[in-house]
């Protein structure tokens, strides 16, 4: 794979370029020291995967984010070594089109390289994610309905790839007194969730928490998950985390926690699928549809990346394809018409 660097830092480019250089299949094409520089070269030498820090002169990496996927669209990891002091540009920068985040490699004593080994992770993965994303899509396995009994009523979202901003958009339309319990699965290392849980909170009028194992389902809290574990829902409705499926590509899987969400006995639901990049999470929202949720996805104009919701639509997953603002007013109709 084809790999970019845009850093300002000398120490740190030289970090990145030591990790790339562990692996035989990765290729340093290019490296940028501001954003400005890296929009140029995107357009010129277009990388498979491009590392993108935060803080630099003239173009930070966010506006750098938000100017490439517009103009030359590739794979961009965000890499960055204070992630707490700058969360909103982590969160600005994941919702213009960065896949994910990461700590940059530090160089130790003696020359010795320290978390080389993660960003190698980040970057399989999204290698992955690459390799598959025109990949045909297969056919849902849907398992027999199970009857399921009045309960109680829920609102479950799914994002990726420009998912933090559509989000916070559909969040933002939520009263305080909303009823049903509210869960989310964004694609998002766990280092960054609970940052993203606080940025999202700031956003909206509901509280909006990391998930911890065993969060039970309330009124009035949003329930973000947390660790690279799959977030599942468990009988009782509380939410636990469990390792399997492995092979999973993506950690936390929308998919996993949509199917978990259908074997449960809600009254009524809605689940949500944003933009991102795969299929992650088409066929869990199916299973909800099956289940008589109201399901939504996002439109292709307003995603970054419209493969989520793409996926779930040719599967017929799909009640109302619409931008955010609209499924937001669209939630508040569907609930507001069941308890009236």
């Amino acid at each position: 794979m084809k790999i970019a660097i845009v850093n300002d830092m000398a120490m740190a480019c030289e970090a990145l370029r030591r990790v790339i250089d562990t692996r035989p299949d990765l290729e340093l094409i290019w490296t940028a020291h501001d954003g400005e520089e890296a929009v140029l070269h995107a357009k010129t030498q277009h990388p498979d995967i491009l590392l993108m820090d935060l803080r630099m002169p003239r173009m930070n990496g966010s506006e750098a984010t938000a100017r490439i996927m517009a103009e030359a669209p590739c794979a961009i990891i965000v890499v960055t070594a204070n992630v707490q002091d700058n969360l909103d540009l982590v969160f600005e920068a994941m919702s213009s089109g960065a896949l994910d985040a990461v700590s940059t490699p530090q160089l130790g004593r003696n020359g010795v390289l320290l978390g080389g080994n993660e960003l190698l992770h980040k970057i399989d993965t999204v290698g992955s994610l690459i390799r598959t994303h025109r990949a045909p899509l297969a056919p849902s396995v849907a398992d027999v309905p199970m009857p399921y009994e009045a309960s109680s009523s829920i609102l479950v979202i799914g994002a990726s790839t420009g998912g933090p901003q559509a989000v916070a958009t559909i969040l933002g339309q939520l009263p305080e007194n909303f009823a049903p319990g509210v869960a989310v699965v964004q694609h998002v290392d766990e280092q960054f969730a609970p940052g993203l849980a606080d940025w999202l909170d700031t956003r909206c009028a509901l509280e909006v928490r990391a998930a911890h194992d065993g969060a039970p389902m309330r009124r009035g809290t949003v329930w973000l998950a947390a660790t690279n574990n799959h977030m599942v829902m468990e009988p009782d409705l509380t939410l636990h985390y469990h390792s399997q499926p492995l092979e999973s590509h993506y950690r936390p899987s929308v998919d996993v926690f949509f199917k978990s969400v259908a074997h449960q006995p809600f009254e009524r639901g809605c689940g949500v699928l944003l933009t991102g990049m795969g299929k992650d999470g088409a066929a869990g929202l199916k299973r909800l549809h099956e289940q008589g949720f109201r399901t939504y996805a996002q439109n292709e104009a307003s995603c970054v990346v419209y493969g989520m919701p793409q996926a779930a639509h040719k599967l017929g997953a799909v009640d109302h394809l619409m931008p955010p603002e609209q499924i937001g007013r669209s939630i508040l109709n569907f609930f507001a018409a069941k308890t009236a």
